[in-house]
């Protein structure tokens, strides 16, 4: 069990963060809500596309210095800090890091206990590795995006979970933990090579599993699991809302017919009927608006919810019970996650004091410091 009074299971951890967008801060901010000590080298390009997307909020919680990466003296600050740290997280093409004399050969010579994370689209190495991406490419390549959608209509874009967050952000925040454990086992430093492409494509090992069984249809909206079976797909109410029906088992499946309150469905067992099924249960659930539904549903195991806007979740009952978001400047967030016994997770304010007793850092270079009112 942690001290309730510590701010979470991670802290004593150092990381120095190199300014970037997309799955290096994300993985930084999980980071430092888990309560390591995270501390940014902002460039001002990074945070200045980050505040014209709307996507500043992401690098707050933690206490960011401003540095000039072409400027030696700073290059200098920068080894200095990386050498107190146990872990360095950058987003740069490769070789990037190297030009500026932060490279692992320099920066593990300084610190051989040093855990160095490069987070990339394509990896380190490869045909691709110097192309730009985004995450709709990376994902593009691992057959993720092909695989989500309607059958005979274009993929659907998951919005950047598969790639920046989901492959990117999560396996870098793995892979700088796996590799904090190994040196403290008595390893020396690691490079870890994070890619958007391998990540993305691990998160599809039961898909690929199931198309190598013969049990997934390479032609997305034709599954089990991706809409093409009708009693795990989403469907349109009598307001215009739509409720999502996951009743896969048999009796979570009784459960829905019971709640339903219809005896006319055709047989699920057999997928030659699925037409059919999906167009009755289309008409049944236009019959009723979502929320009388999702009233109609409660307290089952036919798992019906409803589709709820990005307004509407963090005031759902069950979202406001297990504090689910919190509020940040005024402004619905997602608390963090997960949770410690023990632990206290909420980001904690900094102090200059704090800043400089925890890194060697001078009082003039910090430009932002972790004071945002989060109320969890």
């Amino acid at each position: 069990m942690g001290d309730s009074g510590s701010r979470g299971p991670l802290v004593g951890l150092k990381i120095v963060e190199m300014g970037a967008i997309g799955p290096v801060p994300m993985a930084c901010r999980l980071l430092a809500d888990l309560g390591a000590d995270v501390l940014r080298l902002e460039r001002s390009s990074d945070r200045a596309m980050a505040e014209a997307i709307g996507t500043g909020d992401m690098y707050t919680g933690r206490p960011a210095v401003a540095l000039d990466l072409k400027d030696n003296g700073d290059i200098a600050r920068a080894r200095q800090v990386i050498a107190a740290a146990d872990v360095v997280m950058e987003g740069f093409r490769p070789g990037v890091m190297e030009r500026l004399g932060l490279g692992p050969d320099i920066t593990l010579t300084d610190n051989p206990s040093l855990v160095f994370v490069r987070m990339t689209g394509w990896g380190q190495d490869g045909p691709l590795a110097q192309r730009a991406g985004h995450d709709i490419n990376y994902i593009s390549l691992t057959g993720g995006l092909h695989a989500v959608g309607e059958p005979g209509r274009k993929p659907v874009v998951p919005i950047n979970l598969l790639g920046d967050f989901g492959g990117g952000a999560m396996f870098a925040v793995v892979g700088a933990l796996a590799g904090v454990h190994a040196v403290r086992a008595g390893s020396p430093g690691h490079v870890v090579d994070a890619a958007m492409v391998d990540g993305a494509s691990y998160l599809l090992s039961m898909t690929y599993s199931m198309l190598g069984a013969g049990r997934w249809v390479d032609q997305r909206g034709s599954n089990l699991l991706d809409g093409g079976a009708p009693f795990y797909d989403t469907f349109e109410c009598a307001d215009g809302g739509w409720v999502a029906v996951g009743a896969l088992e048999p009796q979570f499946w009784a459960a829905l017919v019971a709640g339903l309150g219809v005896d006319d469905l055709p047989p699920r067992e057999d997928p030659s009927q699925w037409p059919a099924l999906r167009a009755r249960l289309t008409e049944v659930f236009l019959s009723r608006s979502r929320d009388e539904w999702a009233e109609r549903f409660a307290g089952t195991d036919a798992c019906v919810s409803p589709v709820l806007s990005l307004t509407e979740a963090p005031t759902h009952p069950a979202m406001v019970a297990r504090g689910t978001f919190g509020l940040a400047d005024g402004q619905a967030r997602p608390a963090p996650a997960p949770r410690f016994a023990g632990f206290t997770t909420a980001p904690t304010a900094y102090g200059v004091t704090d800043v400089l007793a925890r890194w060697p850092v001078e009082p003039s270079l910090v430009i932002e410091l972790a004071t945002r009112e989060t109320t969890w």
